[in-house]
């Protein structure tokens, strides 16, 4: 997971990683949305699909690239505990605006 972290620690990574998350594109159309030339974009899909992150299809002359979720689900499942720590101290923020008095009700 050490490695998935590092690669996901590129902002352009984790772009791409957005663009694919409605689907498969090909590389062209992802050049496109980038701010990169075409060698970038394709070093960063070789990271990507390195560490498992894509998955490559080939068609004709097109290279067709998708998400692939298992990595993305082994750093949800580590980071589950601190989203709890999250929802904990927003429950008790809560709780105490709760037993604040309303503003304009004071008198």
């Amino acid at each position: 997971m050490a490695s998935t972290f590092a690669v996901l620690a590129d902002p352009n990574r984790r772009e791409i990683l957005d663009l694919l998350r409605n689907g498969e594109r090909p590389v062209n159309d992802l050049v496109d949305r980038l701010t990169l030339t075409q060698p970038t974009v394709s070093k960063h899909l070789k990271v990507l699909r390195e560490a498992g992150l894509v998955d490559v299809r080939q068609e004709a002359q097109r290279r067709w690239y998708r998400v692939k979720p298992a990595p993305l689900a082994e750093i949800d499942a580590w980071l589950a505990p601190y989203r709890r720590m999250w929802e904990n101290s927003l429950d008790a923020l809560e709780r105490h605006l709760d037993t604040m008095p309303e503003e304009g009700t004071r008198g």
